[in-house]
């Protein structure tokens, strides 16, 4: 699973950004480079958090005192054009007669981009992109029922450090809270005959990634923190051994991307400039909040668990899943 989550990282990441050793000149206005890196990067941030956020439940009941399960499942975030291409003139100091340039997460050859911020004019190539439309984010969970028809949920990935021969090293760490309360035992009268269920859940996700690459000589240290939380209203049926639910409620998440003391360039040293972006700290971008809806299906065959479901936000995300659950 550790493997699994740092290739697609490592994919979405670095395929397409080309780091070199003789940079002819600097981005070293933080407000520029941040721009630029926000409106280039943060589909993939925003991305992860809406991911990150799903996967938490498949049904409104919580587990009963000592119940519990485990479960894998797959998220799969899905971007649409507005989070794979961006308008660079849109950027102050940026300036480019074409009138979108894909994000990292997008499709297509990079718009020449002319950089105003410095006594004389840069012009320099943004990277073509070659990705998919879509970023599959894994998650293992279990939880486990409380008193008072509550449950508590975890998710953990140890620090791993990884070093993978011409690629570099870094390391990857993933832990995650959850909490589920149902809401209809404190109905008076007719609260624990409704056959329904209704709860309300809160789920928090914090992935931290570190890498270093190395290209031509020149040492790349990059690292991306998401925190990813959500709270959602859980309504679900059963029936015989399908569980139908569905759920409203509200994402949040946010991104904090830096590099060290090194640099992050752009253009190809042939036909345009080599530009440096110097980022000397922490860089947090816009916090991504939005509305969600969810609908899935979840069977159940004796202990083993089957289950879909599909979340309306501004990133969808299809979630598919299996697990082990009892009372």
């Amino acid at each position: 699973m550790k493997n699994y989550i740092y290739k697609f990282l490592l994919f979405f990441i670095f395929y397409s950004i080309s780091i070199y050793s003789n940079g002819q000149q600097i981005i070293s206005s933080t407000k520029d480079a941040k721009s630029l890196l926000e409106a280039y990067l943060s589909p993939l941030g925003n991305g992860l958090g809406s991911g990150l956020n799903n996967g938490w439940y498949n049904t409104g009941k919580p587990h009963k005192l000592g119940g519990f399960d485990v479960s894998i499942n797959i998220n799969t975030v899905v971007f649409n054009d507005n989070q794979k291409f961006f308008d660079i003139n849109e950027l102050e100091n940026f300036r480019s007669s074409a009138t979108k340039t894909p994000t990292i997460v997008g499709n297509g050859e990079g718009a020449n981009v002319t950089y105003e911020g410095l006594e004389n004019d840069i012009n320099f190539t943004m990277p073509n992109q070659n990705s998919f439309s879509f970023l599959p984010v894994p998650a293992a969970n279990a939880s486990v029922g409380l008193f008072k028809k509550t449950e508590i949920g975890f998710r953990y990935i140890p620090k791993y450090t990884f070093e993978k021969g011409f690629i570099g090293k870094g390391s990857i760490g993933l832990w995650g809270l959850s909490i589920k309360h149902d809401l209809l035992q404190w109905v008076p009268g007719i609260g624990n005959i409704i056959p329904l269920d209704l709860s309300l859940q809160y789920g928090l996700t914090n992935l931290n990634t570190n890498f270093q690459i190395e290209s031509q000589g020149v040492k790349q240290s990059v690292n991306l923190k998401t925190n990813a939380s959500t709270l959602n209203l859980i309504l679900s049926k059963k029936l015989l051994i399908l569980t139908a639910h569905g759920s409203i409620g509200y994402n949040f998440s946010s991104t904090d991307f830096s590099t060290g003391e090194t640099q992050i360039n752009f253009g190809d040293g042939d036909n345009s400039d080599i530009i440096s972006i110097y980022v000397p700290t922490d860089i947090e971008f816009k916090t991504q909040n939005s509305f969600r809806f969810n609908v899935g299906l979840r069977t159940k065959i004796t202990l083993i668990t089957l289950y879909a479901n599909y979340t309306y936000s501004e990133y969808p995300v299809l979630t598919v899943g299996t697990g082990i659950a009892l009372r």
